[in-house]
């Protein structure tokens, strides 16, 4: 496929177990190696061809929409969701009269990973198969992880069909919050809050949900603690975040 040239960017969350930094800015805005989290998710979409991006906002929406306002590439759109956080499903739907009918990227606002050769955002698109696939997410393993410690997210077989894992299970694979979804698969959602997390096990269930391995370190931010880890996988490489 081409690259897409649409996201979105899930930037709406509430960033409670990055408190007490969170108590006065939104996660989006915290900064590390000196650049706001969401800064690193932005760039990366420039600098792989994306044109626009849409941004859903609610906690402390209005610094974020002062720093989102600053930026000239990609386009940026403010989905607003002050009066109700709709989660990350929800958040699409509410945007899908601007995202458009072509299958889009979706990040985490606070994703970002070190490329490997190839952009990551690169892989997803080249892996990408529209007549077997409705998502594809993009799968790091617990060794290129920083900041991680759960047993995995799924299992994965050797073509990248992914399958939930038993109660029982843990897996080396961890879903890195950034995917490729064709929007079809929002025909019949209904507005309000929704996971999308519904949808991965729909495109389970219709053997539709695949992954891509990623190349490179990913970094994971979750808490304050994790900061100093991630910033000190970014000077260990030596290069710029997502190529």
């Amino acid at each position: 496929m081409t690259k897409p040239r649409t996201a979105m960017v899930l930037a709406a969350g509430l960033g409670k177990r990055m408190a007490p930094i969170t108590d006065t800015i939104p996660k989006p805005l915290v900064k590390v190696a000196g650049k706001p989290l969401i800064d690193w998710g932005l760039d990366a979409l420039a600098n792989n061809g994306v044109e626009r991006a849409i941004v859903n906002t609610h906690y402390l929406a209005d610094q974020l929409d002062a720093h989102l306002v600053k930026r000239s590439v990609p386009e940026i759109l403010v989905s607003d969701e002050r009066t109700e956080l709709l989660d990350s499903a929800g958040g699409i739907v509410n945007a899908l009269p601007q995202i458009g009918t072509e299958p889009f990227y979706v990040i985490n606002a606070d994703t970002f990973w070190i490329d490997g050769a190839i952009p990551n955002l690169v892989l997803l698109a080249e892996g990408w198969d529209d007549a077997r696939m409705d998502i594809l997410l993009m799968i790091a393993t617990k060794d290129q992880a920083t900041g991680y410690d759960g047993r995995g997210d799924f299992n994965m077989n050797a073509e990248g069909k992914l399958r939930r894992l038993a109660a029982d299970e843990t897996s080396p694979y961890i879903y890195a919050g950034a995917a490729i979804i064709h929007p079809r698969i929002f025909a019949e959602a209904s507005a309000g809050k929704a996971s999308l997390n519904h949808y991965f096990d729909a495109a389970i269930a219709a053997d539709r949900l695949y992954g891509v391995p990623m190349e490179g370190i990913w970094l994971t931010v979750g808490t304050p603690g994790a900061i100093g880890d991630a910033e000190a996988a970014i000077a260990r490489a030596g290069q710029g975040i997502h190529g």
